[in-house]
C-alpha cells in the first residue's frame, strides 16, 4: 500500500530552500519515492489563507520506505538546512 507525503511550506531563503530540495529529492529517490505535485499557492477559497506558500506531494512504494527516508542519515542531515531555508509541515496518508 503507498504512502503519501504533503510538505506545506512556507520559505525563509529561497537559494537555500533550492539546494535542500535538490540533495532531500537524491535521497528519496532511493526509497522509490514519486514526485506527484509541487506548486506555488495561487488563492485561498476561505476567508483566511493558508501560512504556507508552496506544496509538495511524494508517494512512497509504503509508509515503511516513506519513514526510511525519513530517517536516513543523509536526509537527516539536511533538516538544518530544511530549517535554514523553510519552515514546513510534513505529514503522511497512507491507504
Amino acid at each position: 500500500m503507498s504512502a503519501i507525503m504533503m510538505s506545506q511550506i512556507a520559505g525563509k531563503d529561497p537559494v537555500k530552500f533550492q539546494d535542500y530540495l535538490t540533495k532531500s529529492k537524491a535521497v528519496a529517490g532511493r526509497y522509490g519515492a514519486e514526485l506527484m505535485f509541487a506548486g506555488q499557492r495561487k488563492d485561498a477559497l476561505d476567508d483566511a489563507p493558508p501560512d504556507h506558500q508552496m506544496v509538495v506531494i511524494a508517494r512512497f512504494p509504503d509508509e515503511d520506505a516513506l519513514k526510511d527516508w525519513y530517517e536516513d542519515t543523509e536526509y537527516t542531515a539536511l533538516i538544518p538546512l530544511r530549517e535554514e531555508a523553510s519552515d514546513q509541515i510534513i505529514t503522511v496518508y497512507a491507504d
